[in-house]
């Protein structure tokens, strides 16, 4: 059912190309009319004072994030301003792929309101729709993420950095059906591609979140991270690193009493060094 709606889709963006298909008005308001929400929601919601709660896009990322979400948020760098168009750009892309997905006979249930509860925690959130009876998330990706992480869900487990697979369980328990997968868009070329959730792993997952919220009841803080030994040419270079994980967390420079810097390599000889997340004075610390 994957590669047939991926066939719909492809063949009716060739139809219009050619001029035998169009997409109606109808199509067009709804995709305009999400598109005006999107905006609102980026742009003139307020991002300040407000109170800490678990959501549905949060449940998979690392406890002690969420510990400094609850505790600390002052304590995380700022976003990069581009961070906004990126958001709005994803929200955009998402909107348009629905209306051609209307458009080329692809059936499926819009995003709503949907609630769970994970132990005594009940968390909320709004999913983005649901194929035959599975739910499906949109995701816009780089171009590395689309053709590295999401090439199967098995890989995207082996590096879920923003907690996408537990979302994606989360939305599916809260309607007491299976996850179908990701629907993913590569941000540099507008390719796109069905991902499925073939992973047999959805109720550890449900339970791993449960086990997390009960835990930030709790509130002690936990480190899920620690440094690693940077090598080269599997050589140790006696410099530690952060994990890609922690080194993209907003809180690293709280997290790490601010002995992080992010640099070009110290040992690479290529002529543009890749950007590495250094860890000076390392210190282990198990609570703040």
């Amino acid at each position: 059912m994957t590669q047939l709606n991926e066939l719909k889709i492809h063949r009716w963006l060739q139809n219009v190309l050619l001029g035998s298909a169009a997409m109606s008005d109808e199509t067009i308001e709804r995709v305009a009319g999400d598109i005006s929400a999107a905006l609102s929601k980026q742009f003139k919601e307020s991002r300040k004072g407000q109170p800490f709660r678990w959501r549905m896009s949060n449940i998979g990322r690392p406890y002690c994030q969420m510990w400094y979400d609850k505790n600390h948020p002052n304590a995380a760098k700022p976003h990069n301003t581009t961070f906004l168009l990126n958001m709005i750009v994803g929200d955009i892309v998402e909107a348009v792929f629905k209306g051609v997905m209307t458009e080329a006979g692809v059936k499926y249930e819009d995003s709503k309101q949907v609630t769970a509860k994970f132990g005594d925690q009940q968390i909320d959130g709004t999913n983005d729709l649901t194929i035959d009876n599975k739910v499906w998330d949109v995701k816009t990706a780089s171009a590395w993420s689309y053709n590295n992480k999401f090439s199967s869900a098995a890989d995207l487990a082996q590096a879920d950095t923003f907690g996408y697979i537990a979302q994606l369980c989360g939305y599916a328990e809260a309607e007491d059906i299976e996850p179908g997968g990701w629907i993913v868009i590569n941000k540099n070329n507008m390719e796109f591609k069905f991902v499925s959730y073939d992973l047999d792993n959805k109720k550890e997952v449900v339970q791993e979140i449960a086990d997390k919220t009960a835990e930030l009841e709790r509130n002690e803080f936990r480190r899920c991270y620690e440094p690693i030994a940077e090598t080269f040419y599997k050589k140790p270079t006696g410099n530690m690193i952060l994990s890609t994980t922690c080194g993209f967390c907003a809180y690293r420079e709280d997290c790490w009493d601010g002995k992080v810097s992010e640099e070009p390599s110290r040992v690479s000889k290529a002529a543009n060094k890749p950007m590495v997340v250094y860890l000076d004075d390392y210190v282990y610390r198990q609570s703040v």
